[in-house]
């Protein structure tokens, strides 16, 4: 337990249980007008528009509302800016500050949908659409916990913060990223963080894998395709290093395994994904009829992504690769290559003992019967930027939802998830900023 906290009372939480399932018709409504704003990325659009709808929202309810632009982020241009939302409500007296964060961009539609994927459909107890689940309904849900919370409970001490932020899709680089190099997540200013991502509500996920993303190109030379022996064929090469890879480092890193509880157990190991290969003359236009022209292709590229494991270090697992690269250059003739990195996020994870895991822990418990099961994630979500650029390790992420309809067709959130959800936030608030005005 916290230094300063302490179980919360029965009666506290009956009021918050008793208030936030009188406002089920209102969460609802709020997590359609959320997901009725496209907030697509790529390519970043209608964020302005939905952190006003955050900001009007807020602001009614007491919150002080700042729009923050990522000016000069990845992504960031005039016709596609990356706008984030802070709103901070202050307390009568002075003590922690606890931070809601939730991303506001979502995913391509894609295809198989039976529902308007940006409708807000409600059938069966579940909000549809693009986002609903991951993750416009722990926004929502965290936005009814908190405006609950400071309803019952005006005297209390500290501060809450909801924020709305951008790209976290595509790395959180024009959201959290820039927020926390801008000081909006230093230790003195926030001290506990809680992520509404969708790990389902009886789980705490306390930090995440680390991924580096790369490319590697072989090269060969041009040459006529019916003289393929005047030339150097870079797919060819590139076949040696798929072969290097099923044979030596994918076997290799499949026997590394963490101690990290992360969910599910095949992320346990070390993994790489082969994201994408290209090889020599681009694809032809949709609908084109035309014909490749003979050549023998002088360029092959490789997109990969490892996720690594905290026993892992960043120099080793690049070292790996550059190393194997390295020994078919020495062995196979002709074998030339580059290396790029694309992006590097190294792993994450809060202490199980820190005080956001254990607050929300107890609060778990009380509202649902259970303890609640620590996990970590195989990907990465928006911890990363605020352990390694805030230095703030009390972060977790907490929410409704199923991790595994992410970025599905026909993605929904269940409204009595994100209602039990609600009540753990607005418990673990009352926890965390009750203590001093009691």
């Amino acid at each position: 337990m916290s230094d300063n906290s302490r179980p919360l009372s029965s009666d506290r939480l009956a009021a918050l249980r008793t208030d936030i399932a009188a406002r089920r018709e209102e969460l609802i409504a709020l997590t359609q007008d959320l997901v009725r704003i496209p907030t697509l990325n790529p390519p970043g659009a209608d964020y302005r528009r939905c952190c006003e709808y955050l900001g009007a929202r807020l602001a009614a309810h007491g919150f002080d509302v700042r729009f923050i632009r990522a000016e000069g982020a990845p992504g960031d241009t005039d016709a596609y800016p990356r706008w984030n939302v802070v709103a901070r409500h202050e307390g009568r007296q002075a003590g922690a500050c606890v931070h809601f964060n939730s991303h506001i961009d979502v995913v391509e539609v894609g295809a198989g949908w039976t529902k308007d994927p940006f409708g807000g459909t409600v059938e069966d107890g579940k909000v549809y659409g693009r986002g609903a689940c991951d993750m416009k309904g722990g926004l929502a849900a965290s936005i009814i916990a908190a405006e609950s919370f400071i309803r019952l409970f005006p005297d209390y001490s500290g501060a809450i913060e909801i924020s709305g932020t951008a790209d976290e899709e595509t790395g959180g680089y024009g959201g959290v990223a820039y927020l926390a190099q801008n000081g909006w997540f230093a230790p003195k200013r926030v001290q506990h963080v809680i992520i509404p991502e969708p790990l389902q509500k009886d789980r705490i996920c306390l930090g995440h894998r680390g991924g580096w993303w790369a490319e590697i190109e072989t090269f060969g030379e041009i040459a006529h395709g019916s003289m393929p022996f005047l030339g150097d064929c870079a797919v060819r090469h590139m076949g040696a290093v798929l072969h290097k890879f099923e044979t030596e480092l994918l076997p290799a890193i499949s026997e590394r395994q963490t101690k990290m509880p992360v969910a599910p157990d095949g992320a346990r190991r070390s993994t790489m994904n082969i994201n994408a290969v290209h090889g020599g003359q681009e694809e032809l236009a949709k609908g084109s009829t035309a014909l490749l022209s003979n050549c023998v292709p002088d360029s092959c590229r490789l997109s990969i992504e490892r996720r690594y494991l905290v026993e892992e270090s960043y120099e080793g697992v690049r070292g790996e690769i550059a190393a194997m690269l390295d020994s078919l250059k020495a062995t196979r003739p002709r074998f030339d290559y580059a290396l790029r990195e694309l992006n590097h996020v190294a792993p994450s994870m809060t202490q199980p003992d820190a005080p956001i895991v254990q607050t929300l822990a107890r609060q778990i418990e009380a509202v649902l019967g259970d303890a609640p099961e620590l996990i970590a994630s195989p990907g990465s979500y928006d911890q990363k930027h605020i352990d390694r650029i805030g230095k703030l390790q009390n972060c977790v992420a907490y929410g409704p939802g199923l991790l595994e309809l992410a970025h599905k067709p026909d993605e929904y959130v269940d409204v009595n998830d994100m209602l039990d959800s609600a009540i753990v936030m607005a418990a673990a608030l009352a926890e965390l900023l009750l203590q001093q005005s009691d």
